[in-house]
């Protein structure tokens, strides 16, 4: 390093690390912690002995121990949470959850994640084109910043006494702001990116106590640089970079700055952290490449850096191309001499370890690497750029092995599933005209103005996942099983027809995941028993693993959908999730491109619709809460994929006739960021997440002009809070404003599976009789 008052970065190192426990420990807790059953010392104690678990795992599959290639990246909730909180930057709302510090404890900071009361929780969004969500800072003018927690620097001091010498990770001060929202108090046009200024001293302040403490290194995350879709101006982007380096560079307290920069090539982003007195710069090689063309004076900057190639890839499973990943590192030196190997992101979004699958089929573990054997493989690549290319040839030439091996194996290539999706036609993605539709529908649903349903699931009860288990263990058969699931989903239809829900659901009390439960249903997939990765702050997710072709071998959901019409007068929903969440919510095959893996799944999907329909059910949701998810983050690339995301989607439903009504449901979807694409999937009836940002999508809705059935949601499902009948008319009332009544549908905003009984129900009759109040206010005006 040119610097040579500073330690050296690490030859080998990780973004991140998964934080919920192997076996979910983190999550218990803190679900205890909110049920009141073990207090703030418990689970501050449990939370200790995760992180000491951490560091000890991760050293002993070769990284330091003291050269800070460990990086202290726990969070109890949420890594942008908690910079926000470590920054003071609170919510009006919850100001009185702070002391005189501006701290807040740990029931306070849950409280901000999660609401109390009449006080909504922070609004919450996908992290990227992941499947993480992370909670949205509400900065103002008003927003008092100040270093008000010193976690960062208690968790680095925990580590040093246990004899680590660790990496504290923060979510950078640009991404920070790039990904707040204006508070409510905020005048109109005003932008966060515009309070950096008085962000920076804090940072300022925090380096410097970190640097007091012994940090030989700090992380700042910063993604949102290699991001297309940030609503701000690029030019306006690169300044605040520039800005923002330069200052926390010239420091003359600090530890060396490593700034991450996940989920993308940096681009032009680049040149001004090549300017800045930065250490350390990642560049993202599995979603991004080596930069080229660059100026003589970025390249200078660069070759008096730390460049860390990501070429393990964090966000998928596979277990990669080692041999390839070590010639990216070994290109990466022509531009800095001091070249060192991380992942491509934080292990955050893969599970745990695949020595823990004792289900999964052997053959198929050995082309999987999870966090751990991501880890072990970071360590091989860093003693090769250390002692040489011959020193790991072994290696590289097992996971050459393991990729020929895969390419080769039965099922991988399914000729008959090839054929036919070589065989689709325009035809196949089109559906008649809407106007025509929509009359069909009408007659044949006779709904009410304002009609009411569910998004599909409901609560999952504690006797449902004893049900499941024990049929897994043996404990009971068959026969018992269906008996238990069908009494399950009489009583959730006769709770609808009690509330006064115009379209039913069955509550999906089979199911044990969106996604899973039609991934045990399909070929070409594997589910796994521990492989756990959070989702948000304390739900967690087993992402299947699709490794071959996709069919479908027999009907999935159809007994269940015709035995709950049989219960009643009313239509009943059929529940499928749609072929864009079943990859996004995947671990999917990275050997073929993912629109060819989308239409195998829409043609199994199209398959199950077309049985659904013929055993006469009459509204069919295709779930596609992923779609703004996946959409990349260059701009180059986001034509390409909407023209398959959609058509995987029309081709999964366009075989129905004109009066079968198909919904879709979109979660935190941004629906003006996409809005043409939601309008493209042509789907009769869309709900949407529109409770927790109080209605600010419709806004979006007006302007395009969207003509199609349309529900945002009026119940924050992602919250303990029952909405009252008040706050769900006024958001009513809000919608109507902007959109006509004859395209409204009134629709919490998720499935309910994660919720309570007592406070869906409450929840669902104040929507009910919210709705009804509408109706009769609208009748007397009509």
């Amino acid at each position: 390093m040119t610097d040579t008052t500073r330690a050296a970065f690490p030859a080998g190192t990780i973004i991140g690390y998964p934080r919920i426990g192997r076996r979910r420990e983190l999550k218990k807790a803190v679900e205890a912690f909110w049920a009141g059953s073990i207090t703030a010392d418990e689970l501050e104690q449990t939370a200790a002995g995760l992180r000491s678990a951490t560091r000890e795992r991760l050293a002993s599959l070769g990284l330091g121990r003291t050269d800070a290639s460990i990086p202290e990246s726990f969070s109890y909730y949420d890594q942008v949470l908690d910079a926000a909180v470590t920054v003071g930057a609170l919510p009006g709302r919850f100001a009185g959850l702070a002391g005189a510090d501006g701290s807040v404890d740990l029931a306070g900071y849950f409280t901000i994640a999660r609401g109390e009361g009449e006080n909504p929780p922070l609004e919450m969004t996908k992290w990227f084109d992941s499947n993480y969500h992370y909670l949205v800072p509400e900065i103002g003018p008003e927003t008092d910043f100040r270093l008000a927690s010193d976690r960062v620097v208690r968790e680095f001091e925990e580590a040093r006494e246990a004899g680590f010498v660790t990496r504290p990770v923060v979510v950078g001060p640009v991404t920070f702001l790039l990904l707040s929202k204006p508070s409510d108090d905020a005048p109109e046009g005003f932008r966060p990116l515009s309070r950096l200024a008085d962000l920076l001293p804090v940072y300022r302040e925090l380096l410097a106590r970190l640097a007091a403490a012994g940090a030989p290194w700090v992380q700042l995350d910063e993604p949102a640089l290699v991001s297309e879709s940030i609503d701000e101006p690029r030019d306006v982007v690169l300044a605040a970079v520039s800005t923002t380096y330069a200052d926390l560079g010239s420091a003359a307290e600090r530890p060396a700055i490593f700034v991450a920069a996940p989920y993308g090539s940096l681009d032009d982003a680049l040149a001004p952290l090549a300017a800045s007195p930065v250490e350390a710069i990642s560049l993202d090689l599995v979603r991004g490449s080596i930069p080229t063309g660059l100026d003589a004076a970025t390249a200078s900057a660069l070759a008096g850096k730390t460049l860390v190639g990501g070429v393990i890839d964090g966000h998928n499973i596979w277990r990669g191309d080692l041999e390839a990943a070590f010639g990216k590192l070994t290109e990466l030196l022509s531009l800095s001499p001091d070249v060192a190997v991380s992942t491509s992101t934080s292990l955050l979004h893969v599970p745990h370890d695949v020595d823990d699958e004792p289900d999964l089929d052997a053959r198929l573990k050995t082309w999987l690497a999870f966090a751990d054997q991501k880890v072990a493989q970071v360590a091989v690549l860093a003693r090769g750029l250390v002692d040489g290319h011959e020193a790991i040839q072994d290696e590289l030439t097992a996971a050459t092995a393991a990729l020929a091996d895969r390419a080769s194996a039965p099922g991988v290539r399914v000729p008959a599933v090839r054929e036919r999706e070589a065989a689709l036609t325009r035809a196949d993605f089109r559906r008649g005209d809407y106007t025509a539709r929509q009359a069909a529908q009408d007659e044949a649903l006779g709904l009410p103005f304002l009609p009411t349903t569910t998004i599909g699931s409901f609560p999952q009860t504690a006797d449902i996942r004893r049900s499941r288990a024990q049929l897994a263990k043996g404990l009971i058969t068959e026969a018992e099983y269906l008996g238990r699931m069908r009494d399950e989903i009489k009583r959730v239809v006769d709770l609808q027809e009690e509330i006064g829900i115009d379209v039913i659901v069955h509550g999906e009390p089979e199911r044990n995941d969106m996604v899973q439960y039609f991934a045990e249903n399909l070929d070409g997939f594997a589910v796994t028993q521990n492989g756990w990765v959070q989702s948000y702050g304390s739900r967690c997710t087993r992402p299947s693993i699709l490794w071959g072709d996709v069919s479908r071998p027999a009907p999935i959901t159809v007994d269940w959908s015709a035995y709950t019409q049989s219960l009643t007068e009313k239509p009943v929903k059929g529940m499928l999730t749609g072929p864009v969440t079943i990859l996004a919510w995947s671990f999917v095959r990275d050997d073929q491109p993912l629109g060819e893996t989308a239409r195998q799944v829409a043609l199994a999907l199209r398959d199950e619709i077309a049985d659904l329909e013929a055993a006469g059910i009459r509204v069919v949701q295709v779930d596609e809460p992923a779609l703004r998810e996946l959409l990349p983050l260059k701009k180059s690339a986001q034509d390409e994929y909407l023209e398959w995301s959609v058509g995987s989607f029309r081709l999964a439903t366009s075989g129905v006739a004109d009066r079968t009504q198909i919904h879709t449901h979109l979660c935190y979807s941004e629906f003006g960021v996409v809005i043409d694409a939601i309008r493209n999937l042509d789907a009769d009836v869309t709900s949407i997440e529109a409770a927790r940002s109080r209605m600010e999508v419709v806004h979006d809705i007006q302007r395009s002009g969207f003509e199609h059935g349309i529900g945002p949601g009026v119940y924050d499902i992602h919250s303990p809070r029952v909405p009252s009948v008040t706050e769900v008319t006024e958001l009513l009332e809000t919608a109507l404003s902007a959109i006509p009544g004859r395209q409204l549908w009134v629709n919490p905003d998720c499935g309910l599976k994660t919720r309570g009984y007592d406070e869906t129900v409450a929840s669902l009759r104040n929507i009910i009789e919210a709705t009804r109040g509408v109706r009769e206010r609208a009748a007397v005006t009509a």
